[in-house]
């Protein structure tokens, strides 16, 4: 497992070395002029650049339809990336940009694939990128396995005289299981699972990876990770924007596809996880499938009960008005489709036996959160029945992956006085405040680790059919009716109502967005 920035403080950055520069290589981005290469995609290859972590010898190659000419489109790509990142160097982006090429054609059109083979050859040429090419899948999930068996079939997967080729297909990675279990099967038969990379940005967060170092390297915390002192887990991804542009994609998606065989289902292995061997990338999945193999599947009756979906209406985010779902561009003014879910869910293993795990994931939600909440079991609270005074509250510790990266430790202490009344407090641990970095999108880091040929962070086969079996059994029962019920909410709400009842049949309650 690689990190694509500096982790400790500058005075003691030179005791730890930084990751070596990444080896020669054009990448090759299939819809450059997508949204994930502004947003995401060259802001992280200028933060990679910046650190020098990237090598002399490396260009871009883009494909994609559009009208842009190439000079154009180095010109978006500078301005993309000036608007994601303050105070962007100058050389840095020129550097970067000025190593884009551009096939401006479909996918299916043959010229424009012997376009790209003239521009592989001639970046080869000119940068010395010794053939190594790293393809990368920008585009819509439909068009992933066609674009990479036309990669293959133009013989550009062939890995010859210590050349490698490699691809990142970003999520969702099928619509179901059936259909994730039908595209990795079809992956294989034209290149070889150590070139397929399954990228889930969370993993590349700091954050996410110190859940690893936090729980194993501390032994204060590993004996209390079980069911005896953890009442119950709470993981919430929490979005205040909409559909934006993709109401389209969307609306033929929800919340739950999108999200929950993924991110919500990583962030859940990682937690839940037993010690990894090593952190060797065999590892690190095997345990993580242990646990995804573990969670006993949603009954269609319990489904009623352990599943909420939900879809927001017109409501208020930071003093703005927004729009509901149903009124956003693309969207069906009769859809169905869900914006929110929560789920309950249980890990049925010796560590976890009886400690549910709450999920949640939705759109137009006050706050932009991602975070895990491990509350543990209550003390004997007798002392203070018999003292008259205020109950203490739950122990919480909170992992938070964005916006801030941080760990916090809720606990309760006794309020200054003579009379014995006690507060919560917190200890809180935060990377920018630390190590003196900005939080990152967390691509820098896969990025990097795809190029130097490092898989620890990317999912396995089984891992994403692990995911997908998760959930599945889930849609079948709203496909029938069972937990089908959409329940509105409005944006800048918690959630619906019902999610809330959900918690309140157990006697918890989510953590406030």
């Amino acid at each position: 497992m690689s990190a694509a920035t500096p982790v400790l403080p500058p005075e003691a950055v030179a005791k730890s070395p930084l990751p070596r520069p990444a080896g020669p290589c054009v990448m090759v981005i299939f819809g450059i002029t997508g949204d994930l290469t502004r947003r995401l995609l060259f802001p992280a290859l200028y933060y990679l650049a910046q650190q020098k972590l990237l090598p002399e010898e490396f260009a871009v190659a883009g494909y994609a339809l559009g009208d842009l000419d190439e000079q154009g489109l180095r010109d978006k790509l500078a301005g993309d990336v000036r608007s994601a990142v303050a105070n962007a160097e100058g050389a840095v982006v020129e550097w970067l940009c000025s190593r884009v090429r551009f096939v401006c054609a479909g996918f299916d059109d043959p010229n424009g694939w012997k376009r790209l083979h003239e521009v592989l050859a001639g970046l080869d040429e000119q940068y010395h990128t010794g053939g190594n090419y790293l393809f990368y899948m920008a585009t819509l999930p439909d068009f992933f396995l066609d674009v990479a068996r036309r990669v293959g079939d133009e013989g550009l997967l062939k890995q010859e005289n210590g050349q490698w080729r490699r691809i990142i297909f970003e999520k969702p990675f099928g619509r179901d299981l059936t259909s994730a279990r039908e595209l990795n099967r079809d992956l294989v038969t034209f290149m070889r699972e150590d070139q397929v990379f399954r990228i889930d940005h969370y993993l590349g967060k700091e954050t996410v990876q110190n859940i690893l170092v936090f729980r194993f390297a501390n032994g204060i915390f590993e004996p209390i990770w079980n069911r005896r002192y953890v009442d119950h887990v709470q993981i919430t991804v929490a979005e205040t924007v909409g559909v934006e542009r993709r109401g389209g994609y969307y609306d033929h998606t929800g919340a739950l596809r999108d999200m929950a065989p993924n991110h919500l289902i990583q962030l859940l292995a990682l937690t839940a996880m037993e010690p990894p061997s090593s952190f060797s990338a065999t590892a690190l999945h095997n345990e993580q499938v242990k646990v995804l193999e573990a969670v006993p599947p949603v009954t269609p009756s319990e489904c009623k009960y352990c599943t909420v979906r939900g879809q927001y209406v017109a409501g208020v985010i930071a003093d703005n008005p927004v729009t509901g779902y149903r009124q956003e561009p693309l969207v069906s003014p009769i859809s169905q489709t869900e914006t929110y879910v929560a789920l309950k869910v249980a890990v049925d293993n010796w560590r976890w036996a009886g400690v549910p795990f709450y999920i949640r994931t939705g759109k137009r939600l006050p706050k932009r959160k991602t975070e895990i909440a491990i509350q543990f079991r209550n003390p004997p609270l007798t002392l203070f029945r018999k003292s008259r005074t205020t109950l203490p509250q739950a122990n919480r510790l909170i992992i938070s992956v964005q916006p801030d990266e941080s760990i916090r430790l809720e606990f309760d202490a006794k309020i200054p006085g003579p009379v014995v009344t006690t507060q919560q407090v917190d200890m809180r641990f935060c990377y920018a405040d630390y190590f003196g970095v900005e939080n990152r999108t967390g691509y820098e880091t896969l990025l990097y680790d795809a190029i130097v040929g490092d898989n620890s962070l990317f999912k396995r086969s089984d891992m994403i059919e692990a995911g997908w079996a998760l959930v599945q059994p889930v849609l079948d029962a709203w496909s029938t009716g069972s937990g089908r019920d959409l329940h509105f909410y409005a944006a800048g709400s918690d959630g619906p109502d019902a999610a809330d009842a959900m918690m309140e049949h157990d006697r918890r309650a989510w953590r406030p967005l």
